[in-house]
Formats: C-alpha cells, sequence, structure tokens
C-alpha cells in the first residue's frame, strides 16, 4: 500500500483511524489565541536556545563521540508526521542498544531511570530539561504547541488501540499536564493517555498558561526528570 502524502505509515489502512478522519477538530487546534501565545513562546525558547546552544554543543562533543542533535520521527496533529530533534543525551548508537536494556514503564512507553546508554552531559541535560530546547523550532513551525501532549513514536501509534487515537485530536507539545504531573516518573501508559485526555477535556488559554508556569517550577525544582 502506498502511503498518502502528510500521513504516518502506521496510520495508513488504520480502520479506527478512518473512521476518525472526518470528526469535528479540538477547538485547541484553531485557536488563533492559542497559536499566538505559541509564537511568542517558541521566539523566547529559540533566543534562550541561541545563548545555550555553543556550551551545550561542545560539551555533547566533548563527553561522547556523535552527532550533537538527535532526531526521530514523530506522529502530530491527526497523524502527521514530523521530525523532532533534541540535543544527543545518549550515546551515538542508542537505538541499536535499546533491546538490552530493561524498560520499567508500563505499556507502549520506555524508561528506565538509570538507563546506561545516557552520557553524563545527558543526564544533565535531561534533568534541567536543556535537551527539549531545539523543539521551540517545531513550535515556531506549528507542528508543535508549548502545551499538548506527548508527541508519540511512529512504532507506539502502530500498536494503539482505540481509545489511544484520541491523543492525535491535538497538537503534541513540549509540555502538558503529563509533564507536571511527575515527567518520567509516570511508568504506565494508560496514565500517559488518561492526563492526555484530561487535558483535552479541559483545555481552556489560562489553563496552557497554568501548565507553562508548573511546567517552569517543575523543571527548576527538577521534580520527577532523568
Amino acid at each position: 500500500m502506498i502511503t498518502p502524502p502528510g500521513l504516518c505509515p502506521t496510520l495508513v489502512g488504520s480502520e479506527m483511524f478512518n473512521s476518525r478522519m472526518y470528526q469535528v477538530a479540538h477547538p485547541s487546534t484553531n485557536s488563533v489565541i492559542k497559536r499566538f501565545i505559541d509564537i511568542v513562546g517558541s521566539i523566547v525558547g529559540l533566543l534562550i536556545l541561541s545563548i545555550v546552544f555553543l556550551p551545550i554543543a561542545i560539551a555533547i562533543k566533548l563527553d561522547s563521540p556523535g552527532p550533537i542533535f538527535y532526531t526521530q520521527a514523530r506522529c502530530g496533529l491527526q497523524g502527521k508526521p514530523f521530525k523532532i530533534r533534541k540535543f544527543r543525551s545518549m550515546v551515538a548508537n542508542a537505538d541499536a542498544l535499546k533491546s538490552k536494556v530493561k524498560n520499567e514503564a508500563k505499556g507502549l512507553i520506555f524508561k528506565n531511570e538509570n538507563d546506561p546508554r545516557v552520557t553524563r552531559v545527558g543526564n544533565f541535560l535531561r534533568k534541567t530539561s536543556l535537551d527539549e530546547l531545539p523543539q521551540f523550532w517545531n513550535v515556531f513551525k506549528g507542528e508543535m504547541s508549548l502545551v499538548g501532549t506527548r508527541p508519540p513514536t511512529l512504532d507506539e501509534v502502530a500498536q494503539y488501540k482505540e481509545h489511544h487515537w484520541r491523543r492525535l485530536d491535538v497538537k503534541p507539545g513540549i509540555t502538558g499536564l503529563w509533564q507536571v504531573s511527575g515527567r518520567s516518573s509516570v511508568k504506565d501508559f494508560e496514565e500517559v493517555v488518561t492526563l492526555d485526555l484530561n487535558y483535552q477535556k479541559n483545555w481552556h488559554h489560562l489553563y496552557d498558561l497554568y501548565l507553562i508556569l508548573k511546567t517552569i517550577e517543575v523543571v527548576v525544582l527538577r521534580k520527577g526528570a532523568y
């Protein structure tokens, strides 16, 4: 089967996805105010990135051989694929070594509190969330939002059950309800889904601002990050 332009390959031919194609979009996806907040926030984030880029890039290179960025394909709003970039926090061949690391999470997510693939600099970047800074470019382009749901990988989406698909009804976010509710300490995928759907249910511009402020608090205090 040939993949139609603009869809993640894992969605093509999915009966569940096809049955949802013509549903009314979530109001957040058409909000001018939310998009304005995203643009302003992404510009601020990109300015911070421009300041810290050089020292972070040098630290990554000195600490571990390999590229500065880690690039990965994700599924976004309504299954539209896009690529995210993070500062590399693991060894260069981390994906090849994944099968050798124990998954401490339950369901369609992968987490290991003491993942041996994480570098020394990477550990610091993760705890401070500095590895996420390049994603502000995705927000600026409109592929992501400041606040949304955790952006799923293609292999995760390939295993989705019916209720999981609703996560794709909003743009993925740099932060979200899952981020302020434990971050990496949330190890059950169904709990992540519940948090994502609760965000959609309770969405409002002021709620977004509240979650942004809570995220700043979580990052500063380094709660639940590894």
